[in-house]
């Protein structure tokens, strides 16, 4: 009975990523679809103010949220396993909490910060609204989530992927101040919707304060709060900066080559979330030297699906966005370049989290975002927008070896050998890209050599793909393998 029990525990684990995974994209690809709508029908400076708008949400979010809803939230539903629903319910009393209290400071100096902001009042009212209405909707989510009740929630995220861009279009069509028309249009959906899972979440959990429930929320992410806090500022700081320095047309064009640039994050991060627990595995078992080749087989395959996005930057654009927005093309590279030194960044990272040294990833952090507000506020004004794709380059590499010599530090204070990471050959793979990067953007004015050098890549690519899909399923049936022997040992 109990391995019955395991296995089909293992089926709905194995189900639930699939379907994750297969919503994703869908819902990657909804928004995919539906920006070259948007920006046919927006000027320049409106799709700038939406871009701008979600900027500012996303750093907002960190501040009012704490990140609770994801970070830590999986731990908690361990730790609160008999009280969830008044976890959730008291996780959303700390968010309105803090909301109400930036509100206090915000109404009275608003008139400073819209400046500073490039937002009227009743669309930052707005912003706070949804950010809180889509907060209840994610604890509601990371709940579902974590008891395996995957349809709910690609139902769920599903209908208001849909919602959003086709109200946000009619709200378009409809109204002349079409920049603000779209923000009002997406937010309407969240703040609607997340109403009802607020509503929902309090009935249920019927609990606004819980001395041991607070403290934990603000424990956990104590510390944590200051590098989601820095990533985010290190990802959208780039636009806020533009659209003050060189105004909003020109941070519409940098937020379109950086969407594009950025698309295959979901890929970058599925691959990573599937590769740490095979990690984890080996180190257990004392063979972490087995990962190695692993991970340089990863990022070798992650260079290749970036090198399609820069090799057929031009094309991409002019589809997505249009003749107006071509010049964009010159950003994509260095931005796309940026995604392979993440994904290192990541491996680094992995290993601090294994060993539960998280100040170390911190300290990092808020470095790498630092060293990139410095160099927008130099070379912007020099370069133009351009710059700060070269800018979010620098500091993902900064970032990077920030994190690898973290790593050393670390295992030389704990004594742990240093057997992990290829350094030399990922320093290798690194420099053939970014040279292969920078040949194809050489080539953008030279279409039909570029044609032919992406038709030979794919020849080779597909003449190859036996080869690594081979590869690995070999490494997940060694997981697979290594999970039943742990699950052995521990009955």
């Amino acid at each position: 009975m109990g391995a019955r029990k395991e296995k089909n525990l293992g089926s709905v684990q194995v189900k639930a990523s699939l379907a994750y995974t297969i919503c994703s994209i869908i819902q990657k690809g909804l928004s995919f679809l539906t920006l070259p709508i948007f920006t046919r029908l927006l000027t320049l400076e409106q799709y700038g103010q939406c871009s701008i708008y979600f900027s500012w949400s996303a750093i907002i979010a960190i501040i009012t949220t704490l990140n609770l809803p994801y970070g830590t939230f999986s731990k908690a539903m361990v730790k609160f396993e008999d009280s969830r629903e008044q976890y959730i319910s008291t996780v959303q009393m700390i968010c309105i909490v803090l909301t109400l209290f930036l509100l206090v400071l915000y109404i009275p100096l608003r008139e400073y910060i819209n400046r500073f902001l490039e937002l009227p009042t009743f669309l930052v009212l707005i912003l706070l609204a949804e950010i809180i209405a889509n907060l209840a909707m994610q604890c509601w989510m990371g709940k579902a989530r974590f008891e395996y009740r995957y349809k709910s929630v690609i139902i769920l995220t599903l209908l208001t992927s849909l919602l959003m861009p086709a109200v946000g279009l009619i709200f378009v069509l409809l109204f002349e101040e079409k920049g603000y028309a779209r923000i009002i249009g997406y937010a309407l959906i969240t703040v609607l919707v997340g109403t009802v899972f607020l509503v929902r979440n309090f009935i249920k959990g019927k609990s606004f304060f819980r001395k041991d429930m607070w403290k934990y929320a603000f424990g956990m992410n104590g510390v944590l709060i200051v590098y989601y806090l820095s990533q985010v500022i290190f990802n959208q700081s780039d636009r806020i900066m533009i659209s003050h320095m060189l105004g909003m047309d020109q941070a519409a064009l940098y937020s379109v080559a950086y969407n594009l640039a950025i698309i295959l994050t979901f890929v970058v991060d599925a691959i990573n979330n599937s590769y740490v627990p095979w990690l984890y595995g080996k180190i257990k078992e004392d063979k972490q030297q087995e990962n190695k080749k692993i991970s340089i087989l990863l990022s070798i395959l992650i260079a290749f699906l970036l090198l399609g996005i820069i090799a057929l930057a031009p094309e991409l654009i002019y589809v997505i966005a249009g003749k107006e927005y071509i010049e964009a093309k010159w950003v994509v590279a260095p931005i796309a370049m940026s995604l392979l030194l993440l994904f290192y960044s990541q491996q680094f990272i992995n290993i601090e989290f294994y060993y539960e040294k998280k100040y170390l990833l911190v300290i990092a952090a808020i470095f790498a975002a630092v060293l990139n507000i410095g160099l927008n506020f130099w070379l912007i004004p020099i370069y133009g927008y351009v710059a700060a794709g070269y800018t979010t380059l620098i500091s993902y590499f900064v970032f990077a070896v920030s994190n690898y010599l973290t790593v050393l530090f670390m295992m030389k204070k704990s004594k742990i050998e240093n057997n992990i990471f290829n350094i030399p050959l990922m320093l290798a793979v690194l420099v053939v890209f970014i040279a292969i990067g920078f040949l194809a953007m050489f080539l953008y004015n030279y279409s039909v050599i570029r044609y032919i050098i992406i038709g030979v890549v794919l020849i080779a690519i597909l003449a190859g793909s036996k080869w690594i899909i081979k590869l690995f399923k070999n490494m997940f049936k060694k997981q697979e393998g290594q999970n039943e022997v742990t699950q052995t040992e521990n009955k």
